[in-house]
């Protein structure tokens, strides 16, 4: 058994890690920096481990391909692997901590007018005080309570909101700081009681567009959306609308329908609207990279002695 691991990000225990796991079940490792420099004797190898489109688009080899990010969407796509029964794992569960900080920071950087004292400051003014608001007492709806959304609400419900309610497709989920769970059938009735909408959704047919102008309308005055999901879930010209008219109080976007933004986009100027360039995730915290190696190995091992991997893509339902 063959592996290529292809993440630069890794540190010497992580490599050691997965050295160590791979002598265990029996099976031979490489470590590449780039897909270009695949040796020949490993170009037979059925597991990947990395971003390595153009590795699966080409070897019919590869029978597992084990992505570091939380997303996959952009593997789901016709033609993306030369073995199309290739199975897919992706990293979901390493991403919480980091992008639930993040998500912290950014509703408390619009509610307390951060981003304005801020820009402020790097021109030299010093304000003045401005009207703020808290995350006691907010009411807070969670849309996708997967990983990352379950990690929102667990720290969320240090700061004493008045509710913190959960949205997704099944209606179900086993966290405990939820205090209601609703199916996404019934998100146009929980949008009129949401002052902090947090989107943590996948990208897949079903979430295109969630977000629309219509439902935006429904959200009371004043109302904050982050979005740390996918940027395709949210009508972008209809809340930039919305922030400009001051309908809505703010928003932060750490993703966006194109990626990179455009410099000619109209978000970058658009009032109220914080951008981080889709830095939420990624495996810049050594937790998450910890994490991610340990889910990697873990399903190594469960790989090598026949066992189901965990975190497998559902190719159907995108996720």
């Amino acid at each position: 058994m063959k592996i290529i691991v292809y993440n630069n990000a890794l540190k010497s225990r992580h490599k050691n890690m997965i050295r160590e796991t791979a002598e265990q079940v029996g099976a031979d490792v490489c470590f590449i920096e780039s897909e270009d420099s695949i040796p020949e004797e490993f170009e037979d190898a059925e597991i990947f481990y990395g971003p390595g489109l153009k590795t699966i688009g080409k070897s019919k080899h590869i029978k597992w391909f084990c992505a570091p990010s939380a997303g996959v969407d952009f593997l789901l796509k016709p033609g993306v692997f030369a073995n199309e029964d290739c199975i897919i794992t992706n990293s979901a569960g390493a991403y919480g901590v980091s992008i639930a900080e993040h998500i912290v920071m950014l509703s408390l950087m619009l509610m307390r007018q951060m981003h304005v004292f801020f820009r402020k400051s790097i021109l030299g003014e010093w304000g003045r005080p401005l009207p703020q608001k808290s995350l006691k007492d907010c009411r807070i709806t969670v849309l996708g309570t997967g990983d990352i959304g379950s990690s929102f609400a667990k720290r969320a419900k240090a700061f004493e909101p008045k509710s913190i309610v959960g949205v997704c497709r099944s209606g179900k989920c086993s966290e405990s700081s939820f205090d209601k769970i609703f199916r996404i059938d019934e998100l146009d009735e929980v949008l009129r009681d949401t002052e902090l909408l947090v989107m943590c959704l996948p990208g897949t047919a079903e979430t295109e567009g969630v977000l629309s102008k219509e439902r935006m309308a429904l959200l009371p005055q004043g109302a904050y959306v982050v979005n740390v999901g996918r940027g395709s879930a949210i009508d972008e010209s209809a809340l930039v609308e919305n922030l400009e008219s001051g309908r809505l109080a703010g928003a932060a976007l750490d993703v966006f329908a194109n990626e990179p933004l455009s410099e000619a986009s109209p978000l970058w100027n658009t009032k109220n609207l914080i951008i981080t360039p889709h830095v939420a995730g990624n495996l810049t915290l050594d937790h998450t990279l910890d994490k991610n190696v340990e889910m990697f190995c873990e399903n190594m091992v469960n790989y090598a002695e026949g066992r189901p991997l965990k975190h497998v893509i559902d190719k159907a339902r995108g996720y």
